[in-house]
């Protein structure tokens, strides 16, 4: 693993020999908005920070206060940014990744030092992993408090700069504006990733010229008449060519192109684990999801196929088996990524394509092949193999305990076209894997490294993101309590998901690993659950637990009603047997 540039954005000749920034002269400073003698007016750097990133885009942000940053806090208060105040700075890390995965521009996050650094970690990770556009804003200690162990001091640079593009320390008041420049451009250049930028308490404080840096263009790139002759070659010489969608560098008007491209050529193409519909999942060209778990009908495509385009991803680890299929270098391989490194890539390349993926659309477009037979076949059975898979099952319910099964069959048909799901980790996600209809970009948002108590914060993002649409979010009963708080702030900011809790009272994915590896010795990962309805009811929003699969039908009616006529967030807490799955690997 590779990163960029680990170096303070600082002035170099302010640096003493032992590479320590010097404390900055004391100055003299007026009120903000106050005028030096034949001067423009002055401002904080703390508030240049929030103008630059409403110059940028920047819609809202998740906060955890602190006194470290008071002044960007200040600063928010006049702006047009949405200020999301969070319960836990893991939640609100998590909701400006999810932000990110929704948008072209960066999710923005703030938490203060230390602990609440510590805290934010886990969201870092997931952008990193994910290769989702995020910043986030640290807080810090005083600049002239700086290396005497300080409260709450820490190393900003050995904390993170394994586990972000960047990381960047705002030890000149001057450069507030080009810092929050630079740290947008790093988060969405190459492979989209993580920023953090440390903010020193009087730093913020001090008074500057409050112009504007103004955005630095990303490069998108594209193929080039090379590139673009290979890939017909390639093409024009396969008889099972299929395309893997991934990542979150899309737009709709790239994934619509692709879409239209493929359906006039009868090519397929499969979804990345947990990026599913950027080719919609009614198009004739999808075939389904690969990754963990992976139901029978795409298990054994990646050896299959004589021909993979991946557009926004590479073959990595899940997707690979963890670097099993897939892996002779004389099967052609084309990676279609704006990461020249190839981050995570595993087996072979026969040409990278240097591109985003909207550009590459573009450029894709411009070929015209004629239909082989072949791609007529092998696009027909997969698709088949895929519908069968995704059939739901009967709406009517089952004598026993509830069951996700009838839960789904009864959701899914009332489903608006545009509507989102979101989860984290876990068994419990494959039931949206397999039957919930993504039918644009970004309508799955989850958590591709496996990060547990995802589901409730990125359920919110969406929905505050996204209010007219309706946000379903289907939730383990392990990892929901990891991050449940954050209903507080979904009910704070009228957020209006569909919570889904299946509660198996256990930590279901462990559990099959550990029935695989140590059978009859379950140790470690059995539950016992709080009621989770009232718990909703609690924060202030609709809630009912269900035990018998005869109430689910009446249940989810009532949510959604609450919903749609109340305008609160809705949850259903249902209590399932356990190891019942969706989906096996050998489906």
């Amino acid at each position: 693993m590779t990163t960029e540039s680990q170096s303070t954005l600082t002035a170099s000749d302010n640096r003493s020999h032992d590479d320590r920034p010097q404390e900055p002269k004391p100055r003299q400073v007026q009120s903000d908005g106050e005028a030096e003698p034949h001067g423009p007016a002055l401002k904080s750097a703390g508030h240049v920070i929030v103008d630059s990133l409403a110059a940028h885009g920047v819609a809202r942000t998740y906060v955890v206060p602190g006194e470290s940053f008071l002044d960007v806090l200040d600063g928010l208060h006049n702006s047009d940014i949405e200020t999301i105040v969070c319960r836990h700075e893991g939640g609100a890390a998590y909701m400006a990744e999810a932000d990110g995965k929704m948008n072209q521009l960066p999710g923005v996050a703030m938490v203060t030092r230390g602990p609440g650094a510590a805290n934010a970690h886990v969201g870092l990770h997931t952008a990193w992993q994910d290769s989702t556009p995020v910043l986030l804003f640290v807080g810090l200690i005083p600049f002239a408090h700086r290396d005497r162990e300080a409260f709450q001091e820490f190393d900003i640079k050995a904390w993170f700069d394994t586990g972000a593009k960047r990381v960047m320390v705002l030890d000149h008041a001057e450069r507030a504006s080009e810092i929050v420049a630079e740290a947008m451009f790093a988060a969405m250049s190459g492979r989209p990733g993580p920023v953090v930028v440390g903010l020193p308490e009087d730093i913020l404080q001090q008074k500057v010229k409050p112009g504007l840096h103004p955005p630095i263009p990303v490069a998108a790139g594209g193929m080039s008449s090379r590139d673009a002759e290979a890939l017909r070659a390639a093409l024009a010489e396969s008889t099972k060519p299929l395309f893997v969608t991934g990542g979150n560098d899309w737009t709709q008007s790239a994934a619509d192109q692709l879409t239209a491209w493929l359906e006039r050529h009868q090519i397929p193409a499969a979804a990345e684990w947990r990026t599913q519909g950027t080719v919609s999942f009614d198009s004739p060209s999808y075939v389904g999801p690969i990754g963990y778990g992976r139901p029978r009908p795409t298990y054994d495509l990646l050896d299959e196929t004589d021909l993979l385009v991946f557009v926004g991803t590479v073959p990595g680890d899940v997707i690979t088996d963890g670097f099993v299929c897939r892996q002779d270098w004389s099967k052609q391989n084309f990676l279609v990524t704006s990461d020249p490194a190839l981050r995570g890539r595993s087996g072979p390349v026969s040409r990278q394509i240097l591109a985003k993926p909207e550009a590459f659309v573009h450029d894709l477009a411009l070929i015209d092949l004629p239909v082989k037979e072949e791609w007529k076949a092998w696009t027909g059975r997969m698709r088949a193999e895929q519908e069968s898979f995704a059939a739901l099952p009967a709406s009517t319910p089952s004598a026993g305990r509830a069951r996700m099964d009838t839960l789904m069959a009864n959701l899914v048909p009332g489903l608006p076209e545009d509507a989102l799901v979101t989860f984290g980790a876990g068994e419990h996600t494959n039931w949206a894997h397999r039957y919930f209809p993504t039918r644009r970009y970004a309508s799955m948002i989850s958590a591709r490294n496996g990060s547990m108590g995802y589901s409730i914060p990125s359920a919110i993002a969406a929905s505050l993101a996204e209010p007219q649409r309706r946000v379903v979010t289907i939730a383990g009963d392990g990892e929901f309590l990891m991050n449940g708080q954050e209903l507080a702030t979904a009910a704070q900011y009228g957020a209006t998901p569909l919570v889904i809790v299946m509660d198996n009272q256990e930590y279901g994915t462990i559990r099959t690993h550990q029935e695989r590896h140590y059978p009859d010795r379950v140790s470690g990962t059995q539950l016992k659950n709080p009621d989770f309805g009232l718990m909703a009811r609690a924060f202030g929003g609709f809630g009912v637990t269900v035990t018998e699969d005869k109430d689910v039908p009446a249940a989810l009616a009532a949510a959604l009603a609450a919903i749609d006529e109340d305008g609160v967030f809705a949850l259903i807490h249902l209590v399932v047997e356990q190891r019942v799955k969706a989906y096996s690997s050998t489906v």
